[in-house]
């Protein structure tokens, strides 16, 4: 094995001290690499203009205005912090993100989707992302003491960037959540993997969008799904507004989910499932029913007694 040059080391050590995430720095350690090799030379001796010359040839080559960005945030860092040249990351320029309207299926599509996933956990963990906005690596670290039911919240504990923060848990959301939790008992993780303390693949999520469906529409949407990591719900912007639909035009006007979680209970049901009572108005008290010590032990999934 090659031994590590001295300034390789010292960006390691940067994006360590900053705290930057493995998946950045391996992203940022890339980029740097290609485009030292780009040139031949060592990058500390490269300037601004072989900068916006390597723009210019990765431009001409049509890489996505995504990926530019990516070597253009590696290299303002690889020259601002561990060259220490402030001058320089500032007029190292990022590309414009084009602004295109978001794909988005219909409650009946959303519906039809759900019911073509076989598996009994897929289709729940699925259903979850789509209910409260959630990304498919965020509901697969879901745990079961993640879930509030008094306060009407869900945890996200590994969010993107490994921000934390609160997504709204609506009570028939809960109810599913509850009957599959009386079905599988997971100890930890709320949808567990193939070890009972490890939490789901995400790939597998994934593969049950492209391989579950069994309507030939339904395949080229959930591929896209996959590809957008959710179930077509609004992007990141619009993740805390999980009860709107972006429509076609004009103001944005709230849909009923109640069909939904209605329909998904009935494929509960052919599969000789029992899903317990759907939620009703006059369970409200029971639903939002949970007791602080059911943090740790996930009693906040089980109904009231």
């Amino acid at each position: 094995m090659a031994e590590m040059s001295p300034l390789r080391r010292r960006m390691i050590e940067d994006m360590t001290i900053r705290n930057l995430s493995p998946a950045t720095q391996r992203s940022y350690l890339h980029a740097v690499s290609r485009f030292s090799q780009y040139f031949g030379r060592s990058p500390d001796r490269l300037g601004l203009e072989d900068v916006r010359a390597y723009q210019v040839h990765l431009a001409s080559k049509g890489v996505a205005w995504g990926s530019l960005n990516q070597v253009v945030c590696a290299l303002r860092f690889f020259y601002g912090v561990t060259l220490g040249r402030e001058t320089i990351p500032e007029r190292i320029v990022y590309a414009r993100a084009p602004r295109k309207l978001p794909t988005v299926l219909g409650g009946d599509e959303i519906v039809r989707f759900l019911e073509s996933v076989s598996s009994l956990k897929a289709r729940v963990a699925l259903t979850t992302a789509y209910a409260a906005g959630l990304r498919v690596s965020e509901v697969a670290a879901l745990k079961v003491s993640d879930i509030d039911s008094s306060r009407m919240v869900m945890r996200i504990a590994h969010g993107k960037g490994g921000k934390e923060r609160y997504a709204m848990l609506s009570a028939p959301l809960l109810g599913i959540l509850r009957s599959y939790w009386r079905l599988a008992r997971p100890p930890l993780y709320l949808f567990s993997g193939r070890a009972p303390d490890k939490p789901i693949e995400p790939t597998v999520l994934h593969a049950a969008c492209r391989l579950g469906d069994r309507c030939g529409w339904a395949r080229q949407a959930g591929q896209r799904a996959c590809a957008a990591a959710q179930l077509r719900h609004p992007p990141s912007g619009e993740r805390c507004r999980h009860s709107y639909h972006p429509g076609f035009a004009g103001p944005r006007e709230p849909i009923d989910d109640r069909a939904l979680y209605a329909r998904l209970h009935a494929g509960h049901r052919q599969h000789n499932e029992s899903p317990g009572p759907a939620f009703s108005e006059c369970d409200a008290a029971r639903i939002r029913g949970g007791s602080a010590a059911g943090v740790r032990t996930g009693r906040r999934l089980s109904p009231s007694r």
